[in-house]
């Protein structure tokens, strides 16, 4: 188990609106969503494409944290100010840090007091956050590593704001509620999921060779059939062809 500081850009809506506003901006549903608690959630353009990928955390009734990738937060706030006409809440970035916590320890992480992250790790994050007494210091490529491991996308290495769909990410059983109102994007998503379609391409995790660099190209049988996104020694991720995810090792 390790800790490592890693940078996410983090901003705060609140206000007597918060809720009803987020509701209907967001691809996950936060009716269940008590105080304390986080889910992950798609924010999208219309078009249904990903503007950002966000965890939303319910500080109080009437407040929301959410944090996302370094680099994605000024995007997200444009596209949360873009529809927020006549609503009663406030969106404002917050200077938070984020130490991550992950490892094999599953019942040592489940002890510390934080948010769930991918990987089955845990994240704290906040302006006074400090890394969990002992454990040890990790570093950004050990989070990388483990990243891969779980096959979970980031911005912009595997999510592209404003191009890629949530299909392809393998996000929908955790990002996105089929039962919940309307939000923008809905349309391609409950389309895609109603005809059992798939998308063109799909995130896998794959073995791959010494020095392979993001954006190498990934072959099966010589053919090429998809692109390196981030890598961390002999494993990557990468976006291959859905002909193809089933017969790549990794």
């Amino acid at each position: 188990m390790f800790w490592t500081e890693v940078e996410r850009d983090v901003l705060q809506v609140s206000g007597p609106d918060a809720f009803t506003y987020l509701q209907s901006q967001l691809s996950n549903d936060l009716r269940p969503l008590g105080v304390g608690d986080s889910l992950w959630s798609f924010v999208l353009e219309p078009a249904g494409r990903i503007d950002a990928l966000a965890r939303v955390w319910r500080t109080a009734d009437d407040t929301f944290v959410l944090d996302t990738d370094a680099g994605a937060g000024d995007a997200l706030v444009l596209r949360l100010q873009r529809f927020k006409i006549r609503v009663r809440a406030d969106i404002e970035r917050l200077d938070w840090r984020c130490i991550a916590v992950r490892g094999d320890a599953a019942g040592a992480v489940d002890a510390i007091d934080g948010l769930a992250a991918w990987g089955g790790g845990v994240d704290l994050l906040g302006p006074d956050v400090v890394p969990p007494a002992g454990v040890a210091e990790g570093t950004p490529d050990d989070l990388l590593a483990a990243r891969i491991e779980a096959s979970w996308p980031a911005m912009p290495s595997e999510i592209e704001s404003g191009r890629t769909i949530p299909a392809e990410t393998g996000l929908t059983t955790v990002a996105v509620s089929f039962t919940k109102g309307c939000y923008p994007g809905q349309e391609l998503v409950e389309r895609m999921d109603s005809r059992g379609a798939t998308a063109p391409r799909l995130l896998k995790v794959v073995d791959v060779a010494p020095g392979t660099q993001v954006g190498d190209p990934v072959t099966l049988d010589g053919v090429e059939v998809g692109q390196v996104t981030s890598v961390a020694g002999s494993r990557a991720l990468a976006f291959v062809k859905r002909s193809a995810r089933d017969a790549l090792s990794g």
